[in-house]
């Protein structure tokens, strides 16, 4: 955080007002106008108290405080008359222009990335989501640090191949903070490699994998707990969950996946926490196919679509087969009523995670997903390899199972991996 940032979330969350600022620069009014929307829920999600906002229209950016002069001591003087005790801008700042806004115009001064920060840092709860929200942070901070001991320059003279007292500890600081950032991605990477080894102990049974994906506050939890009975929290607000939750999901055909509920996406998400959720994310990337949950209630749902898509084919999992279902069907609002007016795709569905509303549907183009991956197969089993009868009954591939006088011949559907194990049992 900057220097004059509070000491405490909850202390902020308890006593702060903030008056947000948007800039204007390429005509798009409806634009601003959407993410000025999301800036307000992104600003109360992280708990203050919305007390007004300023938009500017500008030809091109300035240097100073990315806007004019005038604009600038209009927007302090607005925020200031509604009591607010920070300014949140929806660009973002350059540590020079955050800077500038504190010190001339003494009131603390944060960008939409900041705000997205101290949400994930009031809601990360697992060692992993602390992890990767520290590394966002430290290396969102670390350009701000030059700024910050300006002040011991001015208190100091110094002659030439003199250092003064501001530019030492401003290296004391990039170094700790370096190592800090350092020691961060070492720990992350030994949580990756955790990971990575209950992956293959998962797929020591071989089974398909899903993951859940879309915009955040979508419904991808509430999805997963109605389709698996899992305890994921699931909650109307912005980043609800952070850590990625596996799930198995034992399908009517007998047939059987892995579910993986996992961060919730939003419009310009900052590149430090895309880097910083590498590990997290991973498990979309590796995912076999992607449901990809959308708001249908709300009225940026084509957008929220796209941004989806877009971090999609940021962290290279843009070829997928996708699912695509169209979540809130129980939720009295223009998208729902208009709903008919969507094409719809022969992979695509309507439903209610809440309700259950369309669910049948879903599961139908999950299980139509599922025939890609796998193959129909006739086995017969010695009884000497009931370890092989087990495993694919673990994978959910047996359709129908007989005891017969030598061994047990069952017919299923079997990933191509599975059937490596059980190729020589194949019979016609």
């Amino acid at each position: 955080m900057t220097a004059m940032s509070k000491t405490t979330f909850a202390t902020q969350k308890q006593i702060e007002k903030a008056f947000l600022v948007g800039v204007e620069m390429d005509g798009d009014a409806h634009e601003l106008d959407v993410q000025m929307r999301e800036l307000k829920e992104l600003t109360r999600n992280a708990g203050y108290a919305v007390a007004g906002e300023n938009r500017v229209r500008l030809r091109g950016a300035q240097p100073r405080y990315l806007m004019g002069g005038g604009n600038f001591e209009e927007t302090v003087a607005l925020a200031r008359s509604a009591g607010a005790t920070t300014i949140v801008f929806n660009d973002e700042l350059s540590a020079s222009q955050q800077r500038n806004w504190e010190t001339d115009g003494r009131i603390r001064t944060v960008d939409r990335q900041e705000i997205i920060l101290e949400i994930f840092e009031s809601r990360a709860r697992t060692r992993e989501a602390v992890l990767q929200v520290q590394l966002a942070r430290l290396e969102y901070m670390l350009p701000r640090l030059k700024k910050a001991w300006t002040h011991l320059e001015r208190q100091h003279g110094g002659g030439t191949g003199m250092r003064g007292a501001g530019e030492k500890q401003l290296e004391l600081d990039q170094r700790m903070v370096r190592d800090k950032i350092s020691q961060l991605k070492r720990d992350l990477e030994d949580v990756r490699q955790r990971r990575a080894t209950a992956r293959k102990t998962r797929e020591r049974v071989p089974i398909v994998s899903a993951a859940i994906v879309g915009y955040t506050n979508a419904g991808k939890s509430t999805l997963l707990n109605t389709l698996t009975g899992a305890e994921v929290l699931a909650e109307d607000k912005l980043f609800a969950t952070l850590d990625p939750t596996t799930r198995r999901l034992s399908l009517p055909n007998g047939q059987k996946l892995t579910l993986t509920d996992t961060v919730g996406f939003i419009r310009r998400l900052p590149h430090t926490l895309v880097d910083a959720f590498k590990a997290t994310l991973e498990e979309t990337v590796l995912a076999d196919f992607l449901i990809h949950v959308v708001d249908l209630s709300d009225p940026e749902r084509e957008a929220q679509e796209r941004t989806t898509l877009e971090v999609l084919k940021e962290i290279g999992a843009a070829e997928k087969p996708v699912i695509t279902a169209y979540n809130k069907m129980d939720v009295p609002a223009p998208g729902v009523i208009h709903a008919k007016r969507i094409t719809k795709s022969k992979n695509c569905c309507f439903i209610s995670a809440t309700t259950g509303q369309g669910l049948p549907e879903l599961v139908g183009l999950i299980e139509r997903e599922l025939n890609r991956f796998t193959r129909e197969v006739r086995l017969l089993i010695p009884h000497s390899r009931y370890d092989l009868i087990n495993m694919l009954h673990e994978a959910g591939g047996v359709t129908t199972q007989k005891a017969e006088d030598k061994g047990v011949r069952i017919r299923g559907f079997l990933t191509p991996k599975a059937y490596e194990a059980v190729k020589k049992y194949a019979s016609r």
